[in-house]
């Protein structure tokens, strides 16, 4: 299957579904897409609730594309590929609907990210995740606030920390990155359409205004991600991280 990012409607609800082959990771040009999805259902006042889900069963995403990751070769195009999730973030954040998150399989770097970028989180037990920014000489500065809103900053520097390190899905819900869980797929889609299918009955107005109450205090995240994507992009062209990401590519 060729990469994608599909909306589809049916009445009050929106569902975006993305999916690439590598693992449902993110090349630039489709995280354009995605904020670009998002974008479009704003203009659709009708809509009230976004569930936000990616194709297949084992991986949720897989954060940015490595292989365009390599090819990052000044600051210009570092800022260009490290500001992609801080726009899907923004566009999650400024969006007036609410974003219902489907967390099917594991997670990593951005994919934690735009899992903690939704409102309200249905997930699987084999969705395990990991921050491995700092293993490859960068870090998950993008994507922390986000994070860290919702974790803490003590649970998100643990994650960071420990690099290498998966956090199990039950992890994840204990630390409220995850709303539900659920060991079954069928039982958790259930569950996800009944809360949608109730949450998109109540008042869009209230919905509206309930949204801006959620993420209060954020209003700078549009100047504070993409100052924390220059950080990336510098750190990116270290000689650290180019042996780093070559070692890594090797394996």
């Amino acid at each position: 299957m060729n990469p994608f990012v599909h909306t589809e409607v049916n009445g009050s609800v929106a569902t975006i579904t993305f999916f690439h082959p590598a693992s449902n990771s993110f090349p630039s040009d489709q995280l354009a897409e995605l904020v670009n999805a998002i974008h479009k259902l704003e203009e659709k006042s009708e809509i009230a609730v976004v569930v936000l889900k990616s194709a297949g069963e084992k991986a949720f995403c897989a954060g940015a594309s490595f292989d365009e990751l390599l090819q990052v070769s000044d600051a210009t195009n570092g800022l260009k590929f490290f500001s992609g999730f801080a726009h899907v973030i923004n566009a999650i954040r400024k969006s007036s609907k609410i974003f219902v998150g489907r967390i099917q399989g594991k997670a990593v770097g951005g994919g934690v990210g735009i899992a903690a970028a939704c409102d309200y989180t249905f997930a699987h037990t084999q969705a395990s995740i990991k921050l491995s920014e700092l293993s490859i000489g960068i870090g998950p500065f993008v994507i922390e606030p986000a994070v860290s809103r919702k974790i803490g900053v003590p649970a998100m520097s643990e994650m960071t920390l420990e690099a290498t390190s998966w956090k199990s899905a039950q992890w994840a819900f204990e630390n409220k990155l995850f709303t539900q869980l659920f060991n079954d797929i069928e039982q958790l889609d259930q569950q996800l359409n009944a809360f949608v299918k109730q949450l998109s009955s109540y008042n869009p107005e209230a919905l509206r205004e309930m949204k801006r109450v959620m993420w209060n205090g954020t209003e700078h995240w549009d100047q504070l991600l993409i100052d924390r994507a220059k950080i990336s992009g510098r750190l990116v062209l270290s000689d650290f991280t180019k042996k780093a990401l070559q070692q890594f590519k090797s394996k």
